[in-house]
């Protein structure tokens, strides 16, 4: 999940550049790379971090079972040297690498995983643990219903991970890239990944490589120094005089030399609005609806590069869901009248409803447009305002009707989507449940055909769309500047995820063309 800072920026430059070829990294001297970010207060605690920006950097600092492949985000062996799922796909073994260790050079095994994912499940609100629901035994436990000992992970020996399943998880090695899965040590400052954490001031973080990593004589870069800043145009100068590597989507492109390196491109995400069904007469599927039916969607997506009429972004072998575009003041006056005279609400008694909102012009903007179409329907629409640092942090405590959310999938899979409506998931902000939107996702992990998942998925997105709980605006679009004659190892991907261990200086071409040497 990030907050979409830059699509002013991408709307003055929407082209992307395609990567010139790879160059031999072993004729360029390596150096500290420089990475200039907007400005975000960071946890960097692998099992409760949940920002875009946090996951690249922990992409550095802990590694799991498997890591991305920078270029395809496949799934591809870390920590697990080997791999074999049993006839029934219910029972996963995994050989941890032999030689593996943290960075203070403890030995990395299969008790240090096992014991990472327990910690990870005992966690409250740790974002990402509910993912793991599917292991026997780990939604109890997680839930305090049952003991640790319930749990169907086992370390056989020092080098051998069991992983008991309750239903068939074909994607489990894209989920195990994530950086809430990895090997995290119960010592303090202690990292898994091909770096380590220097020091980290408000705004200046600084990495180190990690001389115990398993992989470290392929990590290039000795150190990697993030800086967190909000000025575009000194951003820009920064990466002009070589002071900055490279930049994420805080430049102004105007005065940037090197046109080359600007790389823009959607991603897997979406944002979008969302009912909060804690609340009267908003936890009815006929209300939310009748508003839905009001929405000028042409105006609220007016602004939106790419916009979005369904939740997720369409996925080759995903099937075609009908998403949200007709507006008609008159069909939502007359799914408000039925809706209230089911619920036996007078026609002419208010309806309170609080959309929460960031100080920010556009969500100002938002909040009016709403407004306007709703106050027909006998809506009182109020806004409820805090700053953008705080606005997502809060959500899970304010007591509003409508919030706006962000969210970049954490594997190229609709399930990275659907996840955050399952009822009793750990993502799950908006108190909704839906007895077959549950049994869709459950027949979804029990198919071990990819077709028949995808469709019972789509099936699921339908249902919560024609339920009213989500507004899609806009498909997310990152900007980055960095380039590609300089930087080997980095890729434009749906994931918005550049490994750190894969970064390296080439060496640069020579800018004069055709020197003959006697």
């Amino acid at each position: 999940m990030k907050p979409d800072r830059f699509a002013a920026l991408a709307a003055a430059f929407f082209a992307l550049v395609p990567l010139a070829a790879q160059h031999a990294p072993d004729a360029a001297p390596q150096r500290n790379f420089v990475m200039l970010v907007a400005k975000h207060d960071y946890d960097l605690h692998p099992h409760r971090a949940n920002y875009s920006s946090e996951a690249q950097v922990l992409s550095g600092l802990y590694e799991g079972l498997f890591s991305y492949d920078p270029k395809t985000l496949e799934p591809v062996p870390a920590l697990a040297a080997a791999h074999k799922v049993s006839r029934d796909k219910k029972r996963w073994t995994f050989t941890i690498r032999e030689g593996a260790r943290f960075s203070d050079g403890e030995p990395i095994t299969a008790r240090s995983v096992r014991d990472a994912w327990l910690r990870l499940l005992a966690t409250p609100a740790a974002p990402y643990a509910s993912l793991l629901d599917s292991i026997v035994g780990a939604r109890d436990f997680r839930t305090g219903v049952a003991g640790a000992e319930a749990v169907g992970i086992a370390a056989r020996d020092e080098r051998t991970l069991v992983v008991m399943l309750e239903t068939p998880m074909a994607h489990l090695p894209s989920i195990l890239c994530h950086h809430a899965y990895a090997a995290v040590s119960d010592r303090e400052d202690v990292y898994s990944g091909a770096f380590v954490l220097k020091s980290g001031g408000k705004d200046t973080l600084v990495l180190e490589k990690n001389p115990y990593y398993w992989d470290a004589q392929n990590v290039l870069l000795p150190s990697i120094t993030v800086v967190a800043t909000d000025d575009a145009t000194e951003n820009a100068w920064q990466f002009n005089t070589g002071h900055a590597d490279w930049i994420v989507s805080m430049a102004d492109t105007a005065v940037l030399l090197n046109k080359n390196a600007l790389r823009i491109a959607p991603e897997f995400g979406t944002e979008y609005l969302f009912f909060s069904c804690k609340n009267a007469v908003w936890d009815n599927a006929a209300f939310r609806n009748a508003l839905i039916a009001a929405v000028p969607w042409s105006v609220l997506r007016g602004q939106s590069l790419v916009p979005a009429t369904t939740l997720i972004y369409p996925l080759a072998g995903y099937p075609a869901v009908e998403g949200l575009t007709d507006t008609s003041p008159e069909d939502a006056a007359d799914l408000m009248k039925q809706a209230r005279a089911a619920a036996g609400i007078p026609a002419d008694q208010t309806l309170p409803l609080v959309f929460a909102i960031t100080e920010s012009e556009r969500m100002k903007k938002m909040y009016e447009i709403l407004r306007d179409a709703w106050s027909p329907l006998g809506v009182d629409v109020q806004c409820q305002k805090t700053s953008e640092a705080r606005y997502l942090h809060s959500i899970p405590s304010w007591n509003a009707d409508v919030f706006m959310y962000s969210w970049i999938g954490d594997f190229a899979d609709p399930l990275a989507f659907l996840e955050l409506f399952r009822e009793r998931s750990t993502l799950n902000q908006t108190a909704w449940k839906h007895p077959a939107f549950t049994q869709l996702l459950a027949d979804a992990a029990m198919t071990t055909d990819g077709a028949e998942r995808n469709k019972l998925l789509a099936q699921a997105e339908q249902v919560l769309l024609d339920d009213g709980v989500v507004m899609p605006l806009s498909h997310s679009v990152c900007l980055h500047v960095i380039s590609p004659t300089a930087v080997g190892g980095w890729y434009m991907n749906a994931l918005d995820i550049h490994p750190f261990k894969y970064l390296y200086f080439k060496a640069e071409p020579s800018i004069v063309p055709n020197v003959v040497r006697r």
